[in-house]
C-alpha cells in the first residue's frame, strides 16, 4: 500500500525510467483479462492490511490476481517499505531511497495473519541494499512473529538475493520457512537490461545454498515470459533449477506496466505455456504452475498443500523401489 504521495506520481515513482522512450504496450489477448476487484471478502482483506499499515506486493506491483486472491482472503505482504533500491526493468514498485526499517512490522504481519485466519502466508520484500545484511534479520524477526501469533500458519518467504552474502542467506534459511522463493525471473542473456542489478548464479547460487542448510524446506523459483526470450533458454534455465535442486518453478506473462518499461515482446499462448509445463514436469520438478496468470504467490496455499503431497508420493516410492 503507498503512503507517499509522491509515489502515486509515476516520474516520482520511476525516476530512473523516465529518459526511456515510450514504447506500445500491446492489446492484451483475452486469456490474460480478469475482473475487476469486487466481492465481500476483498473488502475485509483490503481493511485488514489497511488498517494495520501494510504493504501488499498486490498493490504495489500491480498484481492481476488481486481481485480473486483478496476475495479468497490471500495476499503477499511486501516487508521493509514501499520502496527499493534497485531498478528492475520489468518492476512496477517504486525504486528510490527507502526510509529506515518499521521494528514493529513483523508483529503488526503476525497481527494479520492472525487475524486473516490464513493457513498459509507468503512475504516478499523490496531489495534493501542499503542495509549491510539487506534485511536478513528483519525476515527473521517476521518469520518469529508470525509463527508466534499462528503457529498452525505455513509460512513462504520470497526475499531478494541478500547479495549473495553466505551468512545472512543462512540465517534466513535457519528460521526454518516452510518455501523459501527466491524468483529468477528471465534468461541469462538478458540480466543487463531486465534485472541489472542482479546476477543470474548468485540467485542460483541462493537457492542451492538454501537446500544444503536444510533440505526440508521447499525452495521455489519463477521465470517470466514474453520479453524475447527463447524456449531453448527457457529449458536451459529449467536445467539450471534442477540442478540447484529447486523444488517448485512457477511461470508466468510479462505484462508491462508502463511504457517506460521493458518492452513486452509478444504475448505466449496457453498452448505455450501447456508444453512449458510438461517440459517442466519431465526434468523433475515436484510442481509446476505454468499459465499466462501465474505469479509467484497465486494460489500459493493450494500449491504448498500439492507439494508436500508431492514429495511424500515421492519418498514412498523411492521406499518401495528399495
Amino acid at each position: 500500500m503507498t503512503y507517499n504521495p509522491d509515489l502515486l506520481d509515476k516520474t516520482k515513482r520511476h525516476p530512473e525510467k523516465q529518459k526511456n522512450p515510450d514504447r506500445p504496450m500491446g492489446k492484451k489477448p483475452a486469456w490474460i483479462r480478469v475482473k475487476a476487484p469486487q466481492g465481500e471478502n476483498y473488502g475485509k482483506t483490503r481493511s485488514v492490511v489497511h488498517s494495520l499499515k501494510l504493504t501488499t506486493v498486490c498493490e504495489e506491483a500491480g498484481c492481476p490476481n488481486i481481485g480473486e486472491c483478496w476475495d479468497k482472503q490471500h495476499a503477499t505482504f511486501m516487508i521493509m517499505g514501499e520502496v527499493c533500491t534497485r531498478a528492475c526493468s520489468f518492476c512496477n514498485v517504486a525504486t528510490g531511497k527507502p526510509k529506515e526499517l518499521d521494528n514493529m512490522e513483523p508483529l503488526r504481519i503476525g497481527v494479520a495473519v492472525e487475524k486473516m485466519g490464513l493457513k498459509h502466508v507468503v512475504v516478499t520484500s523490496v531489495d534493501r541494499d542499503d542495509l549491510d545484511d539487506s534485511g536478513a534479520a528483519h525476515f527473521v524477526k517476521t518469520i518469529g512473529a508470525i509463527r508466534f501469533k499462528s503457529p498452525e500458519t505455513t509460512v513462504e518467504i520470497l526475499p531478494g538475493d541478500f547479495r549473495g552474502r553466505i551468512e545472512d542467506i543462512d540465517a534466513v534459511a535457519r528460521a526454518k520457512p516452510d518455501v523459501f522463493n527466491h524468483n529468477l525471473e528471465t534468461v541469462p542473456r538478458l540480466y543487463p537490461t531486465i534485472r541489472p542489478g542482479a546476477r543470474y548464479f548468485r540467485s542460483l547460487r541462493l537457492l542451492q545454498r538454501v537446500k544444503e542448510i536444510d533440505p526440508t524446506i521447499f525452495t521455489k523459483s519463477g521465470l517470466m515470459v514474453g520479453l524475447g526470450e527463447t524456449k531453448e533458454e527457457v529449458a536451459q534455465v529449467m536445467d539450471d533449477m534442477r540442478a540447484a535442486d529447486i523444488d517448485f518453478i512457477t511461470i508466468g506473462q510479462y505484462l508491462q506496466p508502463t511504457p517506460k518499461h521493458a518492452p513486452l515482446d509478444r504475448f505466449w499462448t496457453p498452448e505455450e505455456f501447456e508444453e512449458l509445463e510438461r517440459m517442466a514436469r519431465a526434468k523433475g520438478f515436484l510442481m509446476v504452475s505454468a499459465t499466462p496468470l501465474t505469479r509467484s504467490s497465486h494460489h500459493a496455499g493450494d500449491d504448498f498443500a500439492r507439494l508436500r503431497a508431492a514429495r511424500e508420493a515421492k519418498m514412498a516410492s523411492a521406499t518401495m523401489a528399495e
